[in-house]
């Protein structure tokens, strides 16, 4: 990818701001959408879900919704329901963490008031708890408003949930016996530790029949145990971008998120997402260049500093969850220490480096680097010659926390 980057710098000394900047390289978004597209025709049964805060920006998120004729989504901040609301008037909303009461509380006592006429039908709660489960009650009791609920289950990770066939049919029973208040819309089982789980303890293949057991086990005991309860349109949700070619394959679920395997950060490097490309950069811009790294306050250090071979380079920022890819071998110093503000990174004396030139930085996640840029700039560019290039950056308002 050096080619890439060198064109990318020229471009941003052009067109870029000055400031760090988060880059998406168009044509390879476009190559990794077309391919999950692909996949998912494979599976008919499955409805496609975009994890919104693996992909934190509105623009790209109505992009996607046109590109997988997908209204569903699933969200994990009280904070992004309004821009969700305002945005997609017909989309399905599922939560994939349990949201504390407080934070229920406000957004009724708030944004639901803004958006009352579309959006309580439009919402799964989550519930991994009989307790918590409780507490909705009471408050829709006070709001006179009727909750969906979807209920967690542990399929392997051991992150919470319903682990157990008698604390499922615990919460089922509790919504039944208050089916004025509340009303089940499905299951959600989240299995991203099928990939990690080392192989030499079990196979990636075993972890995933084993997690589809626990699932099927859960959806046959609802349809046979609690039928009243059951109906066609339930969302039996599962996957997540670690599991997404599990999934496509055979899988017990018929709703499947996925969000940042279409940026491919870095933690997403597997053998099961070998076919997408990474997509997602950081661009820092280079603030000095000094031949040599010298330590404060070690002077008897610097007659060794001409032997490393490495340029000084401090750029704008710095510290970000990610690894510098280019220039190659680029790296912080281990001894002069970390900085957001003005960071030290170590560049070979075989790359040529200037102030104004442009470092970058491969995110290894993509929900903690987004909100800390205000936009993302949409790359699409057309000819690696310099005299033939033509660029563009499509900016695009990202969410903030």
């Amino acid at each position: 990818m050096n080619d890439f980057f060198q064109q990318l710098n020229r471009d941003l000394k052009q067109q870029g701001t000055g400031t760090p900047q988060l880059i998406i390289d168009s044509s390879r978004l476009d190559q990794n959408i077309a391919y999950v597209q692909q996949q998912l025709k494979t599976a008919p049964h499955l409805q496609a879900r975009l994890v919104v805060k693996s992909l934190a920006c509105m623009s790209l998120l109505k992009k996607l919704s046109c590109d997988f004729n997908c209204r569903r989504f699933m969200v994990f901040h009280i904070a992004h329901l309004s821009q969700m609301f305002e945005a997609f008037d017909q989309s399905d909303l599922l939560f994939g963490k349990p949201m504390p009461i407080k934070a229920v509380e406000q957004f009724y006592q708030q944004i639901y008031q803004q958006h009352i006429e579309i959006k309580n039908n439009q919402l799964h709660w989550l519930i991994d708890h009989i307790e918590r489960l409780k507490q909705y009650v009471e408050l829709a009791k006070t709001i006179d408003v009727k909750l969906r609920v979807n209920i967690e289950i542990d399929v392997g990770l051991h992150r919470g949930g319903v682990r157990t066939i008698s604390e499922f049919d615990q919460l089922l029973n509790y919504i039944r016996q208050h089916s004025d208040l509340l009303e089940l819309t499905g299951l959600m089982g989240y299995d991203a530790h099928v990939t990690k789980v080392p192989s030499i303890i079990k196979k990636t293949e075993r972890a995933y029949e084993e997690s589809q057991q626990i699932y099927a086990d859960y959806i046959d005991h609802l349809k046979t145990h609690h039928a009243d309860l059951w109906h066609d349109q339930l969302c039996f949700n599962g996957g997540g971008s670690p599991t997404f070619e599990f999934h496509v394959k055979d899988s017990v679920c018929n709703d499947l998120s996925f969000g940042s395997m279409l940026f491919k950060p870095s933690d997403f490097d597997s053998q099961y997402l070998k076919n997408l490309q990474p997509c997602l950069f950081i661009a820092a811009p280079v603030l000095k260049v000094l031949d040599a790294v010298e330590m404060p306050s070690m002077p008897w250090l610097n007659p060794f500093k001409g032997l490393h071979h490495q340029q000084a380079v401090f750029i704008y920022g710095g510290y970000w969850m990610g690894q510098y890819v280019y220039p190659p071998k680029t790296r912080p110093h281990l001894l002069y220490g970390r900085s957001t503000n003005q960071e030290l990174v170590c560049i070979s004396r075989d790359y040529p480096i200037h102030r104004d030139d442009y470092v970058f930085v491969r995110p290894s996640q993509s929900e903690s680097v987004i909100p800390q840029f205000s936009h993302s700039y949409l790359y699409q560019h057309q000819s690696s010659e310099v005299e033939l290039s033509q660029c563009t950056f499509q900016v695009w308002e990202n969410f903030r926390e």
